[in-house]
C-alpha cells in the first residue's frame, strides 16, 4: 500500500533553481516509427509550459513518458530534482488529466474523487475535505452526487482536472484538457489552469488551440516529428519566427495585401495619398509561427 499523501506543508522543498520536469535527449521508437527524437526540455517551477504540434508531433508520447506511463529508449525523465517518474515516491510530485477521460461512469463525481484519493491512501477526513474543495474549485458541488454518465462533455472534462489534482501534486499535466468543450466549458478550463499557477504548480499543457496557447502559457514549445523546433515566449516565439504584419485595404472589388515590417508607416502613407477605403492591420500571432515552423500541409 501507498505511504499516505503529503500535505502540502510536508512536501520537499523545491530548488527554485531547478527544473520542475526535465526531459534530457528522450527518444521513443514504434516499430520503425520514431515518435520522439532526441528531445530535451524543461519546464520551471511555477510556470504554464505549453505543448504545440501536428498530428503525429509526439506532444502524447512525451506526455506518457513525462508521467512514467512509457519507458523512453533513451535519455531521462526527471521530476521535481527527485528523479524519474518511474519511482512510486516521485510519481506522487505530478498529476495528469489525459485527453481521454478517465472517469467512472457508473460513479457520482464525489465518488471519482474519493476514489482517485483512496489509490493514494488519503486518509478519509481529508478525502472528503479535498473532494469538497475540488468540485467547488470546478463548479459541480451540485451535481456532486450524480452519476458522471449523466454529465455533459464540459463536466467531464472539468472533473478529470480535479481527479488530477485530488493527491496536491506541485506538476499537473493536462492532454487537451478542452477537446470537445462548449464556450463556456473552455472559458472555466482556462481560468482553472491560471488558479493551478496560482497556486505555484508547474502546469504542462498540451493543445491544439493557439489562442488557449497564447492566452495561458509563459512559454511554448513547438513539437514535429518528436523534435523540439523551437520553445519561447509567445512574444519572442513571433519575434524570430512570426510572418511580418499586413496591412488590409478593403476596396470594393477584394483586397489589397500589404507585407511591411513598418504597418504604422505604411498605413499613414495610404492616407496621406488619399486613401478613401477602408483599411485594418493583421498583426503575427502564435498561428503564423506554428505553420511557418511546421508547414502547411495537411496532416491526416
Amino acid at each position: 500500500m501507498p505511504e499516505p499523501c503529503p500535505s502540502t506543508t510536508d512536501r520537499p522543498a523545491h530548488n527554485e533553481r531547478l527544473p520542475m520536469l526535465l526531459l534530457s535527449s528522450i527518444t521513443k521508437r514504434f516499430g520503425p516509427t520514431t515518435a520522439v527524437a532526441g528531445l530535451t526540455l524543461h519546464a520551471r517551477p511555477g510556470e504554464i509550459l505549453g505543448l504545440l504540434g501536428p498530428n503525429g508531433a509526439g506532444k502524447t508520447t512525451t506526455m506518457s513518458i513525462a508521467t512514467g506511463l512509457l519507458a523512453p529508449d533513451s535519455g531521462t525523465v526527471t521530476i521535481d530534482s527527485l528523479g524519474s517518474p518511474c519511482d512510486a515516491g516521485v510519481r506522487r510530485r505530478l498529476g495528469l488529466a489525459p485527453q481521454a477521460i478517465a472517469l467512472y461512469d457508473d460513479l457520482s463525481a464525489r465518488e471519482n474523487l474519493l476514489f482517485f484519493a483512496s489509490l493514494y491512501a488519503m486518509p478519509r477526513t481529508d478525502a472528503h475535505r479535498r473532494a469538497a474543495e475540488l468540485l467547488e474549485l470546478v463548479g459541480l458541488t451540485d451535481r456532486q452526487h450524480h452519476r458522471v454518465k449523466a454529465f455533459s462533455g464540459g463536466m467531464k472534462r472539468r472533473l478529470n482536472l480535479a481527479a488530477a489534482i485530488v493527491h496536491d501534486p506541485p506538476l499537473v499535466l493536462l492532454d487537451e484538457p478542452t477537446a470537445g468543450v462548449d464556450p463556456q466549458s473552455r472559458h472555466a478550463i482556462l481560468a482553472l489552469v491560471r488558479a493551478l499557477k496560482a497556486q505555484g504548480r508547474t502546469v504542462i499543457y498540451s493543445t491544439h488551440y493557439m489562442d488557449e496557447a497564447q492566452r495561458v502559457c509563459d512559454r511554448v514549445a513547438i513539437l514535429d516529428h518528436g523534435k523540439l523546433l523551437a520553445m519561447d515566449t509567445v512574444p519572442a516565439l513571433v519575434a524570430a519566427h512570426g510572418d511580418q504584419p499586413v496591412v488590409v485595404v478593403e476596396h470594393p472589388d477584394g483586397e489589397r495585401r500589404i507585407e511591411t515590417a513598418e504597418p504604422l508607416r505604411e498605413i499613414a502613407r495610404l492616407l496621406d495619398a488619399g486613401l478613401e477605403h477602408p483599411v485594418r492591420l493583421e498583426k503575427p500571432d502564435l498561428e503564423s509561427v506554428f505553420l511557418n515552423l511546421t508547414g502547411r500541409s495537411l496532416r491526416d
